[in-house]
């Protein structure tokens, strides 16, 4: 459980620098035998790019770094339940075990909307476990957008 926490809180590191870049603080984190092979935020905004979402930024380098787009034997560790697209690349990705911070009640495809990655169908099933340090990954989403809405509220109709 250490490691779980210790590799949460790279993830976490990533979310903050998401955060700083003004974007939706997520980050991802993908392991592979102790070793941290890749690590990404979220850079939808900054990118302009709707796939930019944390996982599918760490896959791709993970994937790179690893040579191959099988991922077998890795471990993704991410702040925030994947959504849909995220979910179904993770099991493309064949990763075998996924750590989830918080759960996501409006767009999480893990345990909150749907179950993508645990779906018996499917040709690949990923090993899960939630609520790695699911206070802190809670909290940083909370203050970001506790702060965007009062960024908004500050804006006055005839600053626009």
């Amino acid at each position: 459980m250490d490691n779980d926490r210790y590799y949460m809180q790279l993830a976490l590191e990533q979310a903050r620098k998401a955060y700083a870049l003004g974007e939706v603080p997520i980050g991802a984190v993908i392991v592979k035998d102790g070793e941290v092979v890749a690590s990404a935020c979220n850079t939808t905004e900054t990118d302009r790019d709707p796939t930019c979402h944390a996982e599918i930024s760490a896959i791709r380098l993970a994937a790179k770094k690893l040579g191959g787009w099988r991922l077998p034997g890795c471990s993704m560790y991410v702040t925030l339940e994947p959504c849909s697209m995220c979910a179904g690349a993770i099991v493309l990705a064949r990763i075998e075990k996924l750590f989830i911070g918080a759960l996501d009640p409006k767009a999480g495809a893990c345990v909150s909307l749907s179950s993508i990655v645990t779906d018996p169908r499917l040709n690949h099933r990923v090993e899960l476990q939630t609520g790695v340090l699911g206070e802190e990954c809670s909290a940083i989403l909370k203050d970001f957008f506790r702060e965007l809405r009062a960024s908004r509220k500050s804006v006055s109709p005839e600053d626009i």
